[in-house]
């Protein structure tokens, strides 16, 4: 099990915000779906829609948003966010039909991809000599906070009223509130100063958002445990279907368990790029695991499919740590949030294509569908190690470019 908590005292207020912010995020995950289609009564066809069109409306904000964090400071940029994904959380309430709904998850999502940028200053600060690893503890305390919100969430199902559910949203915008609030004892974090430059360099950073595709295509596999293996086990196998809350459960345990000591390996963008080829070969596996739970026996589905999904976490452990790793390593202090922005852009693609992309393969195609999907996580692992190389290189190129400048200007 990680550390039970951090060392320092701004780590844990980080560490207390977050835990707030995934119990309310644990609700929604897991019920707000339901939400829609259930209290409000929408379409199952306008809500997935209305959620595509959110994913796509918050890929840009990330990017911007951490640029003020950069300039402006961390801290109160991202308590803003907070503020911001508690109101349009609460204007769920008044969603009653396709546009109003389409408005308030479009700012909801946008505000969750800006925050997720803007606190990205305040985890490489105050995360001591190694940020990665304490982004990968906060990724611990995620799952337990989700974990513990859905527990709170399968209330709200088994009731089902207009009641428990309106209760769900307001508790979920509370503890966004919460979480903002605990801000408040955090030090603010001091803007670095630019070196000049363009001020857009993510955008230009060709090797970095190489990086930023390689990792969006395989953050599809967090859909894997969500999406593709619930609808396999109800449509395919012959498993019980309460298998479908044993797979989650499995996958969270093992992260809450050893995503920190996962990320002690993974200490410099090679040992990253060695990560997400280990990752890509794991997730082959456990796709071909996963197709053969078809067509046989319930105990033998289900051995098959909890042994994928120990297999698939276990990627999902080292494709972690290889994104913390690089997204930090790789991106200059002075931009952090303008770059982990951008970072952020390949896992939104991932939520947004991601399931329809799964769905389509591995469900309407069926067992073959899985093979392929598996070889896409293969070969995007194998493309890793030479991208970072690339990467570091072009780092190499720029600070010896910003020395001479510096050198140049003094003289």
């Amino acid at each position: 099990m990680p550390q039970l908590l951090p060392d320092t005292g701004p780590q844990r207020v980080l560490a207390a915000s977050n835990f707030i912010y995934t119990l309310g995020s644990g609700l929604y995950l897991t019920a707000g779906v339901l939400y829609f289609t259930q209290a409000v009564d929408l379409p199952a066809g306008q809500v997935g829609l209305g959620l595509g069109i959110a994913g796509f409306f918050s890929l840009a904000l990330g990017i911007a948003v951490g640029h003020l964090a950069d300039r402006y400071g961390a801290r109160g940029v991202y308590a803003t966010t907070l503020i911001v994904q508690a109101l349009a959380t609460a204007g769920f309430m008044l969603a009653d039909s396709f546009w109003p709904f389409v408005l308030a998850v479009c700012a909801a999502a946008g505000a969750k991809a800006a925050g997720i940028a803007a606190r990205s200053p305040l985890i490489r600060h105050y995360g001591g000599d190694r940020p990665q690893e304490f982004r990968a503890y906060l990724r611990a305390v995620t799952n337990v906070g989700i974990s513990l919100g859905a527990l709170g969430a399968g209330w709200v199902v088994q009731v089902g009223s207009l009641t428990a559910y309106h209760l769900m949203v307001i508790s979920n915008a509370i503890a966004f509130v919460v979480s903002a609030a605990l801000l408040v004892f955090l030090p603010p974090v001091t803007s670095v100063p630019t070196t000049g430059g363009p001020r857009w360099i993510a955008l230009r950073d060709r090797p970095y958002l190489l990086l930023t595709t390689l990792d969006g295509i395989m953050a599809i596999q967090f859909k894997v445990l969500t999406v593709a293996i619930p609808l396999w086990i109800v449509g395919a196998t012959a498993a019980p279907h309460w298998l479908i809350s044993g797979t989650m459960l499995t996958g969270t345990v093992i992260v809450v368990a050893f995503q920190v000591r996962a990320s002690r390996n993974v200490d410099s963008p090679a040992a990253g790029g060695s990560a997400y080829r280990r990752a890509g070969a794991a997730f082959l596996i456990a796709c071909a695991l996963i197709s053969l739970s078809a067509g046989v026996p319930a105990w033998a589905a289900a051995t098959l499919l909890i042994t994928a999904v120990v297999i698939h976490t276990v990627g999902e452990l080292w494709h972690s740590a290889a994104g913390f790793e690089v997204s930090f390593a790789l991106a200059p202090r002075h931009a952090t949030g303008q770059y982990l922005g951008v970072f952020g852009l390949g896992a939104g693609l991932a939520e947004a294509l991601g399931p329809g992309l799964l769905i389509a393969l591995c469900i309407t195609w069926g067992r073959p569908g899985w093979y392929v999907v598996g070889v896409m996580f293969a070969l995007t692992g194998l493309a890793a190690p030479l991208s970072v190389r690339w990467a570091q290189n072009h780092q190499n190129a720029r600070q010896a470019h910003f020395e001479a400048a510096e050198k140049a200007s003094a003289a």
